[in-house]
């Protein structure tokens, strides 16, 4: 038996979103730290499931409502070793780094603001994650006044001088 679906995500207005794959219990911890270290000012909420022993969802965070966010999307998702980060007032480029870091950090399936679903995998020993689709299809390619705009956005939010 195979079975899959498309799980839509849960991005508040302002946040970003980090899914990701992870192998030990201490993931909530480790990643919490990674987080609170690197952009201090950020706010957020992780949500973990485990795949052994109990199988648990396990939860930290500095913001209520963020990491009851990353719950409700991590236990949507149902499958084992995810992670799901809620974030705002950071950028995912600001702590992705710190996150490929965390030893027990296998794979980021993604980082994003956009409209996000999940293809879920069900057999009969459990759920996986298959990929993502992440925000909408593209309608063209950038033209020159394309390519001013992201240069003059790149420059506005400080990522090139």
């Amino acid at each position: 038996m195979l079975e899959m679906e498309a799980v839509r995500m849960e991005v508040p207005t302002d946040a970003n979103v980090i899914v990701g794959q992870a192998h030990f219990i201490k993931t909530v911890e480790d990643l919490y730290e990674a987080v609170a270290t690197t952009v201090p000012q950020a706010n957020f909420g992780l949500a973990f499931n485990e795949s052994s022993g109990a199988c648990l969802t396990r939860s930290e965070g500095n913001d209520p409502t963020l990491r009851d966010t990353a719950i409700r999307n991590v236990q949507a998702l149902g499958s084992g070793h995810t992670f799901v980060l809620v974030i705002r007032n950071a950028y995912p480029i600001n702590i992705l780094h710190a996150i490929r870091n965390v030893p027990e950090v296998c794979s980021i399936f993604c980082a994003t603001a956009n409209p996000l679903e999940i293809v879920v995998a069900r057999t009969e020993q459990g759920r996986g994650v298959l990929g993502v689709i992440d925000g909408s299809s593209p309608k063209g390619v950038e033209g020159e006044t394309d390519v001013v705009w992201r240069h003059d956005l790149l420059r506005k939010i400080g990522y090139k001088r």
